[in-house]
């Protein structure tokens, strides 16, 4: 018998996943496995993927503190400009950093969507008792 219930609920933990994935995206452009030169372009990208990694990070840090649904809806529109990053800034064809970052960006998506989902139904009132 499984128990729906344990998505229902916008819990910590979730919080305290975001503030991971933020530092995930941010260290991003130094995984392994990555042949690049550093280059104007490249520095770009770096820039783009660690402001992008702070926005989630920080999103998720007032959602631990003070919990309002503009927040998920930032996460969200913070993973879709991570998926499409690669081909605004042009390093779709570096295979492993657009792997890494369609797929981070998609994680910080898919949790967006549920926080919001979780929180859509609640008054500001409950939304303040979130973390007590």
């Amino acid at each position: 018998m499984s128990d729906f219930g344990f998505f229902n609920t916008h819990r910590t933990w979730e919080d305290w996943c975001g503030m991971l994935l933020g530092a995930l995206i941010v260290a991003s452009p130094w995984f392994p496995i990555q042949d690049h030169s550093p280059n104007v372009e490249h520095q770009m990208i770096v820039l783009n993927t660690v402001a992008i990694g702070l926005v989630v990070f920080g999103l998720s840090q007032l959602e631990y503190v003070a919990l309002q649904r503009w927040q998920e809806v930032a996460t969200i529109l913070a993973g879709l400009w991570l998926i499409v990053s690669p081909y605004v800034f042009g390093y779709s064809g570096e295979g492993f950093l657009r792997i890494y970052h369609t797929s981070l960006g998609a994680v910080a998506v898919i949790l967006g969507v549920l926080q919001l989902w979780q929180d859509w139904d609640l008054s500001d009132q409950d939304l303040l008792k979130h973390g007590q």
